[in-house]
C-alpha cells in the first residue's frame, strides 16, 4: 500500500532483456536503503526490488506489467517517480494507492499558469464511471485531486514542489502516463454492478 507521496526520482540505468521479461537497473538516493524482497513503486507501478549493487536497486516486470503499464517505454535515463510502502501507524498525507495500475493514459496539454502548472489528460472512456470532479487519481504515483472531468479526459494542477520533485516537470504533449483510480471508487462500482446483476 502506497501514500502516492514521492519520495525521490531515480533514473533508469541499464534495461535488460528476458524472454518476455524486462530488468531495470535503477540508480536513486533511496535505493541504498532498499532491501531485497521490498515492494516499491515505481511510476505507480508496485514492483519487487530483486538485487542491489552500488548504490542502485533492479526490479523486473513480466509480461502482463508491461502490457497495462508504460514501462515498456522505459530506457536508460529515463527519470522514474519512487515511494516505499506505507508504514503502518504513518501518516496518508496523500490517498490510498494500490501501485496496481489500471490503465494508461495520455498527456493532451501543458500549460504554464506563472506559479503553477494544468496538464489535461485523456483516459479510456471505459474507465468514465471510476472518475469523479474533485475525485483522488494516480499519476505516474503521484497522488492528486482531478477536476475538469469529462467522459474522457481530465485536468490537474501542479504546485512547485510536485513539479521539482517528480517527473511531472519532464511530462509533455503526446506522452504517456500510468493511471490508478481511486480504490474506494472501484469497490463501490464493484458492488452496485453486483447488486444490478443481482
Amino acid at each position: 500500500m502506497f501514500t502516492g507521496i514521492i519520495e525521490t526520482i531515480g533514473t533508469v540505468q541499464e534495461v535488460q532483456i528476458s524472454g518476455t521479461n524486462r530488468s531495470f537497473w535503477i540508480e536513486s538516493e533511496l535505493s541504498g536503503m532498499l532491501k531485497i524482497d521490498q515492494s516499491v513503486a515505481h511510476n505507480g507501478v508496485c514492483l519487487t526490488v530483486d538485487a542491489l549493487q552500488d548504490g542502485r536497486h533492479r526490479v523486473t516486470a513480466i509480461n502482463e506489467t508491461l502490457q497495462k503499464t508504460h514501462l515498456s517505454t522505459w530506457k536508460k535515463g529515463s527519470s522514474i517517480n519512487i515511494e516505499r510502502c506505507l508504514m503502518m501507524g504513518g501518516r496518508l498525507d496523500g490517498h490510498m494507492v494500490q501501485g496496481h495500475v489500471d490503465t494508461v493514459g495520455n498527456c493532451l496539454d501543458v500549460h504554464d499558469q506563472n506559479g503553477s502548472w494544468l496538464f489535461t489528460l485523456r483516459f479510456p472512456e471505459t474507465f468514465a464511471h471510476l472518475m469523479i470532479e474533485k475525485g483522488s487519481i494516480c499519476l505516474n504515483g503521484i497522488s492528486l485531486t482531478a477536476f475538469s472531468v469529462t467522459k474522457n479526459s481530465f485536468q490537474v494542477a501542479i504546485i512547485p514542489y510536485t513539479w521539482e520533485h517528480t517527473n511531472m516537470h519532464a511530462l509533455k504533449p503526446g506522452d504517456a502516463i500510468n493511471l490508478e483510480f481511486d480504490m474506494v471508487g472501484k469497490y463501490i462500482q464493484r458492488s452496485l454492478a453486483l447488486q444490478a446483476n443481482g
